[in-house]
């Protein structure tokens, strides 16, 4: 049996919003993944995974950085994509359109990217809630738009609950479940996708 694609209005994706992987979506790297993006333009897409967190401490990698993430004190698996390299993912307390402390790079409203090597002394008392993550999910051009429109994301609205939650585990049924319409149905699939 072949999954029909949602009957549901494609949202553009756009820095800031999350990406939410269909229930049919089999591919081992986006099964059941929430996907924060960081960059969308004519060049491509850049994301992050934010509901797979790793057993690696983030003292084990980034010794500075121990115990200054919020939520688990671990990596994330930010994607497949340069899985070698560490991204910072950060939040900014207060008005969005305020002053951008040093070594942090706004992405989208209060969201942005952290630099690593800066003092995380400094950067905790600037930021309300930081994340690493190893590796990101990248989209070449046109790449994205294409899954979206075969039916493998859905392109949704989120917020910090949803970027720096401290339980990931059920970060896909939460931010399905909340949506209108028909989506919110795909909360609950069967494990067996030709019954859904």
């Amino acid at each position: 049996m072949t999954l029909e694609p949602l009957d549901v209005p494609p949202a553009l994706p756009h820095a800031g919003r999350l990406l939410v992987a269909a229930p049919a979506m089999t591919d081992p790297n986006f099964a059941r993944t929430v996907v924060f993006l960081l960059d969308h333009d004519e060049d491509g897409t850049l994301g992050v995974v934010l509901n797979r967190p790793s057993h690696v401490p983030v003292g084990a990698v980034l010794p500075s950085w121990d115990g200054r993430t919020t939520g688990a004190d671990v990596v994330f698996d930010g994607g497949p994509v340069a899985e070698d390299s560490a991204l910072g993912l950060a939040l900014l307390p207060g008005p969005v359109d305020g002053p951008e402390p040093d070594g942090f790079r706004r992405v989208a409203g209060p969201y942005g990217l952290v630099d690593l090597d800066i003092d995380p002394d400094g950067a905790a008392s600037t930021l309300s809630a930081v994340r690493i993550f190893a590796g990101y999910a990248g989209w070449a051009e046109g790449q994205l738009a294409d899954e979206i429109a075969r039916g493998d994301w859905y392109v949704v609205d989120g917020g910090s609950d949803d970027v720096f939650a401290s339980d990931t585990a059920d970060l896909w049924h939460r931010v399905l479940r909340r949506q209108p319409g028909d989506l919110a149905f795909l909360a609950t699939p069967s494990v067996d996708p030709s019954l859904n």
